[in-house]
C-alpha cells in the first residue's frame, strides 16, 4: 500500500503529511519538523488518515497484523505451558528416580500373539494393553513396578499345545529412562544394549513355567486372561543365567553374560547365590 503525500491528522502533532514508510516505521512532515513512528501501530489511538478509502483498506491490514500477533503470542504462550509441564515431568521422573525403592516382583512377562512376535523384536517394545472398566475404560494400562531395574520376558504357545509348553522368545531390560509410573501410550520400550532374540531351537529349551510358578496354586499352569503379569526378580535372573548357558555363538554368548551381570547389579542379586528354577514344572 502507497501512502506517500497522504493526509494525516496526528494527536499531538496536528495535521501533516506521509513522506515515507516502510513494514515496520512511517515518516510524517508536520510542516515545522518531521517524525518517525512505529508502522502500523500508530494509526487508531494517535494517527488518522483523511482518505477513507485509504483508510478502510489500512484498517483490514492493521487487523490482519494483529490477528497474526494474536496467534503468535498464543502460540508463545502454549510454548511456554509445554515447557513448563515437560519441566515438571523432569523433575517428577528425577525423584522417582531418586527415590526408587526396589519391589521384589518388577519383572514383566508379556504373551505374544503371532503378530505381536514379529513386531516385538523389529520394534523392541510391547504395548500393555487398555483398561477394561472403570472411570480410566479404554486408556492404556500403567506397567507401574516397572523401573530401570525391569526386563520384560516375551513369550508365546502354540495353539495346538498346552499352557505348560509356553516358551520364551526373547527378554529386554526397558528403556533407560523408562519409569511404569509415568507410561501414558502404554508402549514399553528395550534398552538400547540389553535386549536378546532366542533362535527358535533355543526358545524350545527354554519354557517358562520352568521358572514362574502360582504360590497360591504351586502346581497349575494356567495363564486366564489379562497380556502381561508380574513376576520375581530371582526368576529373571535365573532365565538369563540359562540363557547365558544355552548361547553358542561367542559374541551372543558374550552380551548374554553383560545382560546377566547388568541386571543382577541393578536388582542387587548375587549372581553366584541364585537358587535352582522352581517353577511348576519342577513341581511335577
Amino acid at each position: 500500500m502507497n501512502l506517500i503525500n497522504k493526509k494525516v491528522t496526528h494527536k499531538r502533532f496536528g495535521m501533516g503529511s506521509i513522506v515515507n514508510h516502510n513494514d515496520s516505521s512511517i515518516e510524517i512532515n508536520f510542516g515545522s519538523e518531521a517524525k518517525k513512528f512505529v508502522f502500523p501501530d500508530v494509526f487508531g489511538k494517535h494517527l488518522k488518515l483523511h482518505d477513507k478509502n485509504v483508510a478502510n483498506s489500512l484498517e483490514k491490514i492493521i487487523q490482519k497484523i494483529e490477528m497474526e500477533r494474536q496467534e503468535e503470542e498464543w502460540k508463545k504462550e502454549e510454548e511456554k505451558k509445554l515447557q513448563q509441564k515437560n519441566h515438571e515431568l523432569r523433575l517428577e521422573h528425577e525423584k522417582l528416580m531418586k527415590n526408587h525403592k526396589l519391589h521384589p516382583e518388577s519383572q514383566l512377562v508379556f504373551w505374544c500373539d503371532t503378530e505381536e512376535q514379529n513386531r516385538s523384536f523389529s520394534e523392541w517394545k510391547v504395548f500393555s494393553g487398555v483398561i477394561k472398566s472403570g472411570n480410566n475404560k479404554g486408556k492404556p494400562n500403567k506397567p507401574i513396578r516397572l523401573h530401570q531395574n525391569s526386563a520384560v520376558l516375551l513369550t508365546a504357545i502354540d495353539s495346538s499345545k498346552p499352557e505348560k509348553d509356553r516358551r520364551i522368545l526373547g527378554v529386554y531390560m526397558v528403556n533407560e529412562d523408562f519409569i511404569g509410573k509415568l507410561c501414558e501410550d502404554g508402549y514399553i520400550p528395550a534398552h538400547s544394549t540389553y535386549k536378546l532374540q532366542l533362535t527358535e531351537q533355543e526358545s524350545d529349551q527354554m519354557l517358562m513355567w520352568k521358572y514362574y510358578v502360582n504360590e497360591k496354586s504351586p502346581h497349575k499352569m494356567t495363564w486366564n486372561t489379562g497380556k502381561y503379569r508380574y513376576f520375581d526378580n530371582i526368576w529373571m535372573a535365573q532365565i538369563l543365567l540359562d540363557i547365558v548357558s544355552l548361547k553358542s555363538d561367542p559374541v551372543e554368548k558374550e552380551l548374554a553374560q553383560q545382560f546377566f551381570e547388568h541386571f543382577c547389579k541393578m536388582n542387587q542379586i548375587t549372581g553366584q547365590e541364585l537358587p535352582k528354577p522352581n517353577g511348576a514344572l519342577m513341581r511335577i
